[in-house]
C-alpha cells in the first residue's frame, strides 16, 4: 500500500487539477467588455487565474473597488447560469493521483480561493468529490470576495482537524506564487506544479517544482 511524507494534502484547484480556462477567459472577455475595456491577449488572461478574482480586477483591469465589485458580480452570474462545470478539463495523470492518495488513506482538502461552491460542483461532476474530507474555497456573497489563499489555507487545516485528520506534517500543491505565499503564512510547504499558469520564477519558496504528475505522485506517494 502507498504511503505519504505528508500527513494531509491541500490542493489548489485552478491551474493545479482543474483547467477552468475556456469557460474564464470567454466570461472575463464579456465582463471586460462590458466595462469598454480592451478585449484581453490570452497571455493576459492567463495571469488572472489564481489571485482572487474581486483582486484582478482592481489590480489588471484598474477598475475602482464599486467597479470591480459590479464586475465581480457580472461574471459569478455568468458562471452561474453557464453551470459551474462547464468548459473545465481535468489535467491529465491528476485524477489518478487524488484517488491514489485518497486510497492511502491520507486526508485531502482543497485550499482554492475559487467560490467553494463552484469548488463542490467541479469535484463533484468529475466523481472527484468523496475523493475529499474537507473542502476549502472562498465565501460566496461579498464576504467571500477578499478571501485569500492564507485564508482558505487557514480553513482547510481546520476543517481537516476538525474530521480528525492529522494536520501535523501538511502540504499544498499549487501553480502560483499565491499558493507559496498563501501557504507561508501558516508554515505549510509547497509542491508548485509546472502544467498550470505560474511563471516558473512563481515557485521561488516552494520545497519542490514538479514539471509531471508523474513526478508529484512520486514525491506524495511512496
Amino acid at each position: 500500500m502507498d504511503r505519504s511524507a505528508f500527513s494531509c494534502i491541500l490542493w489548489d484547484v485552478d491551474g493545479t487539477i482543474a483547467d477552468a480556462s475556456r469557460g474564464m477567459f470567454a466570461r472575463l472577455t464579456t465582463v471586460l467588455e462590458s466595462f469598454g475595456r480592451p478585449t484581453p491577449t490570452t497571455d493576459e488572461l492567463a495571469l488572472w487565474m489564481g489571485p482572487p478574482m474581486l483582486e484582478s480586477f482592481q489590480q489588471r483591469a484598474r477598475m475602482s473597488t464599486e467597479e470591480a465589485q459590479e464586475a465581480l458580480t457580472r461574471y459569478r452570474g455568468l458562471s452561474s447560469g453557464e453551470g459551474y462545470a462547464a468548459s473545465v478539463d481535468l489535467y491529465p495523470g491528476v485524477p489518478e493521483i487524488v484517488r491514489a492518495v485518497s486510497a492511502a488513506g491520507v486526508p485531502q482538502s482543497t485550499a482554492s480561493t475559487k467560490p467553494e461552491v463552484q469548488v463542490r460542483a467541479i469535484l463533484d461532476h468529475f466523481g472527484l468529490l468523496p475523493e475529499f474530507t474537507a473542502l476549502s474555497g472562498a465565501r460566496s456573497g461579498i464576504e467571500g470576495q477578499l478571501d485569500g489563499k492564507a485564508f482558505v489555507v487557514e480553513r482547510a487545516l481546520e476543517r481537516l482537524s476538525a474530521a480528525g485528520a492529522d494536520v501535523s506534517r501538511p502540504v499544498l500543491i499549487g501553480d502560483r506564487h499565491h499558493d507559496v505565499d498563501g501557504g507561508a503564512e501558516h508554515n505549510v510547504p509547497v509542491i508548485f506544479v509546472d502544467w498550470g499558469f505560474g511563471l516558473p520564477e512563481e515557485a521561488a519558496g516552494a520545497i519542490h517544482h514538479v514539471m509531471t504528475p508523474e513526478e508529484l505522485r512520486a514525491l506524495i506517494l511512496r
